[in-house]
């Protein structure tokens, strides 16, 4: 006799011994009951939505959430009610202010821009919704110098349930004053008239509990924001933009960076892609620029860090001297980055400020006995699915009765070489089942990175020895590893990487015209069968293109004007949970197509090779322009970055992307 479990619907459907279970059709949310020996239970639901990026995670002691991130202006349609009532939590943060440049031959010590204000609500004053849409607009990251009024540099706002974060300040630069904003950006130090103080952030200052742990507390309504720190003359300093965590630092402390950010769980719990690192384990935002203590030293320290101390935490710009500086990371609310006087004009110009970021939750269930923990965790078609896009720990519970489990594992992509190169190769793409041991058990989960890409570009007679680097493998236990993609070739040698995927070879008229072997343990001629394809050759003619990086499920092609990356791919259907895309840069019917090739340079101008689909980096255009990089991949896709080009600059390539593993089993 089979025993029966309510539906979301009202009706039922048979389970257990005697029943036809196999071909019943189960909501999304059939999975949310007690136990399957129990008899009658019937399932909660959550509210209904659309909007954004979605996806679910479990907290403990086990309460399930959905999370709608907006890193782009649009809107979450409630269209249901459910169970668990019609409040949501939320976050909003506003657009960075840029960093400060001075575009002259006088060295200035300018500021670092100011971070996006940080609005917290819900934890104990969550808001109510109804059925209706409900308007999402994500403020834009202020403009990076060179010169002019910090005013021109100040990011934009965000808002949503009728509450507006403010952009940030921009960074301070000369005699114009600075500018306020959710956090004031930096002051600078100017030879020529009075040093400049920091700009007024418009937020309340955050209590230390918040920045301990994120979470503690509700913001008012005009959010979280501090000061840019002053400029100093003796000795000569600019200052760190004001962060939501706190203040910039002042000239006279002697680093200049920006003030700290603050961290929120409302994504999950994990750091994962959203946000940024920080001092403590979690999602950081809105971190300030750091300012320039030298205009003349290339590099930071001894400049100032973004979103300090001790680091660029929070996703702020670093200052770079000179050069140009870093910009806030997108989808943080970070300020950019000073750049200071002195060089080339194009060299000066400051760190533009990252974009704001709303996030927004709500509960859909909760689950009594879980049958493992690890990853963000989400339910689709009857299964569980743990997604790993950090390294972690799959841990089984005594409630396990799963049997084998699915999976995907997939490596980090390699970059794209330096100077009319090749793309990256994918990172190797494995999928299966197993079976995981005795329960509980634990299974360590590495998540491979991307090959860093290398910002200068090589010299020519040192073609031979350099090329892209290649990613680093993940694995599911060390019997299931997935081999980091091979890096790009170089112009005129024959030195793309093997890996899970090959390198693209690197162009030009002379040299060996090979891509990289596909399906090999990285950097070796050791065979690693079922992981990828090979890269693409060059053709020695025309503009002698070099070749596109291999993907998962293609080789990379030759092209004289660059050869286009392998396409990725897709993951079996199980994975394929439309609340959780894997790949939001390529379009339909590639969202959940991975591990792609890199696109391969172009010898001139132009355009050269387009990364394969899958999230595979696009070459860089060789224009008139400081270095035209290449792309670099989706992250969390293991694609390659894309190649470059050589003529009249010779650029480098973009970096590979990092892997993920994916994990499913009957809930």
């Amino acid at each position: 006799m089979p025993k029966w479990i309510g539906n979301r619907f009202g009706s039922v459907v048979p389970i257990g011994p005697g029943s036809d279970a196999g071909s019943a059709i189960y909501s999304l949310f059939d999975q949310y009951y007690a136990s399957r020996q129990s008899g009658w239970v019937t399932p909660q639901t959550g509210l209904t939505a659309t909007g954004g990026v979605i996806s679910d995670y479990t907290t403990s002691p086990g309460d399930v959430y959905r999370a709608h991130i907006f890193t782009s202006s649009g809107a979450l349609n409630v269209t249901a009610l459910g169970d668990f009532g019609d409040t949501i939590d939320y976050v909003i943060i506003g657009g960075g202010g840029g960093g400060a440049a001075n575009g002259g031959s006088i060295g200035y010590e300018t500021g670092g821009a100011g971070a996006g204000a940080f609005i917290r609500q819900g934890i104990s004053s969550p808001k109510t919704v109804s059925v209706q849409p409900y308007a999402v607009v994500i403020g834009s990251g202020g403009n990076g110098g060179p010169a002019g009024p910090a005013s021109n540099r100040t990011g934009n706002p965000s808002t949503f349930y009728g509450l507006t974060a403010a952009g940030g300040g921009g960074g301070g630069y000369g005699t114009p004053s600075n500018a306020g904003g959710g956090s004031g950006g930096g002051g600078s130090y100017h030879p020529g008239g009075p040093n400049r103080p920091g700009g007024t952030g418009s937020g309340d200052p955050a209590p230390s509990p918040v920045i301990a742990n994120g979470d503690a507390t509700d913001s008012p309504n005009n959010g979280w924001g501090h000061d840019g720190g002053n400029a100093t003359a003796s000795p000569n300093r600019g200052a760190g933009g004001g962060g939501a965590g706190g203040a910039g630092s002042p000239g006279t402390s002697g680093d200049a960076d920006g003030g700290l950010g603050l961290k929120t769980a409302i994504a999950g719990p994990n750091n994962d892609g959203i946000g940024a690192p920080g001092p403590a384990a979690g999602r950081w935002f809105a971190g300030g620029g750091g300012g320039v203590i030298d205009w003349s030293t290339n590099g930071a320290p001894p400049n100032g860090e973004g979103g300090g101390p001790g680091g660029p935490y929070s996703g702020g710009g670093d200052a770079t001297g000179p050069f140009a500086a870093r910009n806030g990371r997108t989808g943080t609310g970070g300020g950019g980055g000073a750049g200071a006087g002195g060089g080339p004009v194009e060299q000066n110009i400051g760190g533009h400020g990252g974009s704001g970021i709303v996030m927004v939750r709500y509960k859909i269930a909760s689950v009594a006995t879980a049958k493992a923990t690890g990853g963000a965790i989400s339910f689709y078609g009857g299964k569980t699915i743990h997604a790993f896009t950090n390294s972690g720990t799959f841990a089984t519970t005594s409630n396990w009765s799963a049997g084998n489990v699915e999976y995907v594992v997939v490596a980090g992509g390699g970059a794209g070489g330096n100077n009319l190169s090749g793309g990256g190769g994918a990172g190797g793409f494995l999928t299966g089942s197993t079976p995981i041991g005795a329960h509980p058990v634990q299974t360590s989960i590495q998540i491979g990175s991307g090959g860093a890409l290398s910002t200068s570009p090589i010299a020519y007679p040192n073609r031979a020895t350099i090329y892209g680097n290649s990613g680093t493998p993940s694995y599911f236990g060390t019997p299931i590893t997935a081999y980091g993609g091979g890096g790009g070739g170089t112009v005129d040698s024959n030195n793309a990487q093997p890996g899970g995927s090959g390198g693209g070879s690197g162009g030009g008229s002379t040299g060996g015209p090979s891509g990289a072997p596909g399906n090999k343990q990285t950097g070796t001629s050791t065979a690693a069968p079922g992981q990828g394809n090979a890269g693409g050759n060059t053709p020695r003619s025309g503009s002698y293109g070099a070749g596109g990086g291999g993907g998962a499920g293609g080789a990379g092609t030759a092209n004289s004007d660059g050869g286009v990356g392998g396409v990725g791919a897709p993951v079996p259907a199980t994975f394929q949970n439309p609340a959780f895309i894997l790949n939001t840069f390529d379009p339909s019917p590639y969202q959940f197509t991975i591990a792609a090739g890199g696109g391969g340079g172009k010898n001139g101008t132009g355009d050269g090779g387009v990364g394969g689909y899958g999230g595979g980096g696009d070459a860089g255009n060789a224009v008139n322009a400081v270095k035209s990089p290449g792309n670099n991949a989706i992250q969390n896709t293991g694609s390659g970055g894309g190649g470059t080009g050589h003529s009249p600059q010779p650029g480098y390539g973009g970096g590979g992307g990092s892997g993920i593993v994916l994990i499913a089993y009957p809930t």
